[in-house]
């Protein structure tokens, strides 16, 4: 199995401190926010590597990142060949370029470089290993249904299946949202350079690749407990700072 970050966005919301420099080299308690995926990464014992997947004007900052960080896995980097907002993938384009730059054909799991939580990743993993080859999602309850309007919403049945997903809906239908973390088998991969290669989709957030995902291959969520933080913004980077524990 690989891991996938996602690192080449560009953060606009969080600007000044992200104008030159990426989101998820930013420093939370004394450590790059990457650094603690990472570490979860780590005690995954399927994973034999962490690509990260970032763009031509942070690379550099990333390399040095990677030549600093020990641990036992391999850690590699993957240039999208963006330089600025306007001519940026996203986040299914970054997906679909690191899978064929790589040339994956491993289970797949993806995170975002944002991603700050305290849940334990194997027990995710290990419900995605009991799902027969079907994609998976992290999912988190924020238990207020106000907050979920600015995220991916997901109602699941009984078995833990998706049963509906909604990108930022104005009216949620419940208050569980995506974290995105997300587990692909190999046998899906494909789909992803299907929807990246459709333009009839239009979108490239992970939501609506979610959203029209799971209307064709049967889609499940794993809900973490503990905190989750989404670092989108200056309050939730602030709050961070001040509450994560890992």
């Amino acid at each position: 199995m690989k891991a996938l970050i996602l690192a080449a966005g560009y953060a606009t919301r969080l600007y000044p401190l992200t104008k030159e420099y990426p989101k998820p080299l930013l420093k939370v308690r004394g450590r790059p926010i990457i650094d603690y995926i990472v570490e979860k990464l780590e005690s995954a014992e399927a994973l034999n590597e962490i690509i990260v997947v970032t763009n031509s004007k942070f690379i550099s900052l990333f390399r040095k990142w990677a030549r600093a960080k020990k641990i036992s896995k391999p850690i590699s980097l993957v240039d999208d060949l963006t330089q600025t907002l306007e001519d940026r993938r996203g986040a299914i384009g970054d997906m679909e370029f690191a899978i064929t730059k790589k040339r994956i054909k491993d289970d797949l799991l993806v995170i975002g470089g944002d991603n700050l939580f305290n849940g334990d990743i194997r027990d995710f993993l290990s419900f995605a290993g009991s799902k027969a080859g079907s994609p998976v999602i992290g999912a988190y309850d924020i238990h207020n249904k106000s907050e979920a309007r600015h995220y991916g919403v997901i109602r699941m049945n009984d078995e833990s299946k998706v049963i509906d997903f909604q990108e930022k809906p104005k009216k949620p239908a419940s208050t569980l949202v995506a974290m995105c973390l997300y587990y692909f088998p190999k046998g899906k991969l494909g789909l992803i350079r299907k929807y990246a290669l459709d333009r009839s989709t239009g979108n490239d957030t992970t939501g609506s690749y979610i959203h029209w995902l799971k209307s064709r291959v049967q889609v499940y969520g794993f809900t973490f407990g503990g905190r989750w933080y989404d670092i989108g913004d200056h309050k939730f980077l602030n709050e961070a700072k001040r509450d994560f524990k890992n």
